[in-house]
């Protein structure tokens, strides 16, 4: 199994952190087997894209809450990673 699960929403609070708070935030590995995903599907054309990170942060957004970690936003930098055969990429992880 490549995330640990997989739901649909985020069972945290809205933390309400900019895009400039979270680029405040260092990344840190993190085992793709330790996340729980906030979304259940994935658009293919983002998967496959050169550019998925070029309007966006080049790490993805994991919330720490009650002891598990929640990917917010990555999914398919996750996956991407996943396919190739990586257990960890890099994230900005929030402690809520």
């Amino acid at each position: 199994m490549i995330f640990k699960a997989v739901r649909d929403g985020r069972p945290y609070p809205e933390h309400g952190l900019t895009l400039k708070q979270w680029s405040e935030i260092p990344p840190r590995p993190v085992r793709l087997d330790q996340l729980i995903t906030t979304k259940r599907e994935l658009a293919l054309d983002k998967l496959l894209a050169e550019d998925s990170t070029f309007y966006g942060d080049l790490f993805p957004h994991v919330v720490q809450w009650e002891g598990s970690l929640y990917l917010e936003d990555g999914l398919h930098r996750a996956l991407r990673a996943a396919l190739q055969q990586r257990t960890s990429i890099h994230a900005r992880v929030l402690q809520a």
